[in-house]
């Protein structure tokens, strides 16, 4: 005779979402666009001034940036992709709150004087992005069974 499963057991596999290959991705392309979105007007567009729609935008391109960097954070702490479910979760939270600490660690040390180029210009917003990621990091914990 079998052993009856519990009830808890049976409903295990029916709480489990399905991996989302699209949720993923879009998680994946925001996070790099995030990133790149910095990257390119810090590199490119402060010291030339080109494309001028980006150039006169100056803060909110640290916004936009580091706006889209957290959101595909977000999407991907959804149970339907890899870093949403399981271990992925515990990656997710400690990383974010590491990188936030860290962050905030470096701003400090630097004492502003940094010639860290996205420091630099940040200013005292360094500690929202340092809060933020300590938000993503929570948005993690929420996450974690």
């Amino acid at each position: 005779m079998s052993k009856p499963r519990s009830a808890a057991a049976r409903q295990t596999p029916a709480l489990v979402a399905p991996l989302s290959i699209v949720r993923t991705g879009l998680a994946a392309v925001l996070v790099v666009a995030g990133i790149a979105w910095v990257c390119y007007y810090v590199f490119a567009v402060v010291d030339d001034g080109k494309p001028a729609w980006m150039a006169n935008l100056h803060n909110w391109n640290f916004l936009i940036g580091f706006g889209a960097l957290f959101l595909g954070l977000i999407v991907a702490a959804h149970p339907s992709t890899p870093l949403g479910r399981g271990r992925g979760v515990v990656v997710g939270m400690l990383g974010s709150f590491i990188i936030g600490l860290l962050w905030i660690i470096v701003y400090y040390v630097t004492s502003q004087d940094a010639s860290l180029p996205v420091f630099s210009e940040l200013g005292n917003y360094n500690l929202l992005v340092g809060i933020g990621f300590m938000t993503t990091g929570f948005v993690y914990a929420t996450r974690w069974e």
